[in-house]
């Protein structure tokens, strides 16, 4: 196996990502869990990668895709209820969802995303249904009465 880095498919993916100060702590505590390589290894000229196999090369997705495929075998082998196959690029669908679910502005997730069409982002990476759609009219509802008693108020201190 010869190991490439590719370029993105669109500018749009290359950008910096911010973290949160949790994940930074989760990364650091991968680099300190995990060792120091033997030996650093370069890809392209790339080097600083975060996971390794057992002969010190990075990590790629197919490795991933095992790692998850042996996850969700083991897990069906134990519980009835069966779990779907689940891939790394499933993920990025499912962290789409759940920041446009949480109300993260769209265009800050276009950009995380990195994607150079917002309509990518809303109309394929963001899986919404009737639960989310009668949630957010609660919400909008709640907005509502609070703007109503904010003028109530307003009306009885005049």
């Amino acid at each position: 196996m010869e190991y490439v880095i590719q370029t993105t498919k669109t500018n749009a993916g290359k950008r910096q990502i911010p973290i949160t100060e949790e994940d930074a702590r989760c990364f650091q505590a991968i680099i300190e869990d995990r060792g120091k390589p033997k030996k650093e290894k370069f890809v392209d000229g790339y080097c600083g990668f975060l996971y390794f196999d057992d002969e010190g090369m990075p990590l790629v997705a197919l490795h991933w895709e095992h790692r998850f495929n042996r996850m969700v075998s083991k897990y069906n082998e134990i519980y009835r209820v069966q779990m779907p196959n689940i891939t790394p690029h499933v993920c990025r669908h499912t962290y789409c969802s759940n920041q446009a679910k949480a109300g993260m502005n769209p265009k800050t997730l276009q950009y995380l995303m990195g994607h150079s069409e917002i309509g990518v982002t809303l109309d394929v990476y963001t899986h919404l249904g009737l639960e989310d759609a009668a949630a957010e009219l609660h919400r909008m509802e709640e907005v509502q009465n609070a703007r109503q008693e904010m003028n109530r108020t307003k009306d009885e201190a005049v």
